[in-house]
């Protein structure tokens, strides 16, 4: 399975702070926020991966990610001319996704929480249709809302509805078969004049080949595109890793946990940060000072 990371659009909610930075590129306390979406991918267990972003800031996250051999990964980078929506990232790496299954990934979707990797890794093993991942928000009017039925299937997804029909708003977590960019192709542009995620999954939906995978309580899901919602994301990332002490999308530590570096790879990339809480972390690890019960 590839993934896709999709750090475009102007960004304009965010304005002063993006004027001359991508948001993906913003801090969610400690870390790049890009840093949260890769380790979604990486914990489903996905190893190719391209960032798709501005003509301006594609150089940016390649001087920060790299090629991703340094992670155990191939990153690869496209860029998106012009924001047309969400689907359209299929269709700017188009020539890497081919007839293969993938997972596509909003670049400021933060998602963490116990059982995290099992979830994503038993969705991306699933051989046909494609899968969204619901969660229950106060305010589902800002985003796009599955409608279920009592057995937990999808009955409708609407965007941004005036009248949701349920709470459970679909986070920017979608993933796919092998038919996707085919079925991507097909798609036409909306009222606004973009390819909707939406209308990707809703011709799934009419095949009967839509599944919703629901994230419970245990779970923490935060859209980071607004001055209130990324000051929440740090907060929480914060106080989290103080009081319990492991970090929350720390790529280089998941790169070392699934095996994908040695801990002589980790200790080289924790050795330049180790004048912050963040490298001794790293290197902590590496050396086994600190070890997961």
């Amino acid at each position: 399975m590839k993934g896709i990371i999709l750090a475009g659009g102007a960004n304009t909610r965010l304005f002063p702070l993006t004027l001359a930075v991508s948001k993906q590129m913003l801090p969610v306390y400690d870390k790049p926020m890009i840093y949260y979406p890769l380790s979604l991918l990486m914990l489903a267990g996905i190893r190719e991966i391209v960032v798709v972003s501005t003509p301006r800031d594609t150089p940016r996250f390649q001087e920060l990610l790299g090629d991703g051999r340094s992670l155990g990964l191939t990153l690869h980078y496209r860029v998106q001319e012009r924001p047309a929506g969400i689907a359209q990232a299929f269709l700017v790496a188009a020539d890497l996704i081919q007839d293969e299954p993938c997972t596509l990934v909003l670049g400021d979707n933060i998602l963490f929480g116990h059982g995290l990797s099992q979830v994503l890794q038993a969705a991306a093993a699933r051989r046909g249709g494609a899968t969204v991942f619901g969660y229950e928000v106060e305010d589902p009017e800002r985003y796009g809302v599955v409608e279920m039925d009592a057995a937990g299937r999808a009955l409708s997804i609407e965007e941004k509805p005036a009248r949701p029909k349920s709470n459970m708003a679909v986070i920017g977590l979608y993933m796919y078969d092998r038919h996707v960019l085919e079925v991507a192709r097909t798609l036409t542009p909306s009222a606004r004049g973009e390819l909707e995620i939406t209308d990707l999954n809703n011709r799934y939906l009419s095949r009967g080949a839509l599944t919703v995978e629901r994230l419970g309580r245990g779970h923490v899901w935060l859209d980071a595109g607004t001055f209130e919602s990324l000051q929440e994301a740090s907060e929480l990332v914060r106080s989290i890793q103080h009081r319990q002490g492991w970090h929350i999308a720390c790529i280089e530590e998941i790169a070392h946990r699934m095996g994908l570096i040695d801990a002589a790879a980790l200790a080289g990339l924790a050795e330049p940060l180790v004048n912050n809480e963040y490298g001794r972390y790293l290197m902590d690890i590496a050396t086994g000072k600190r070890v997961r019960a």
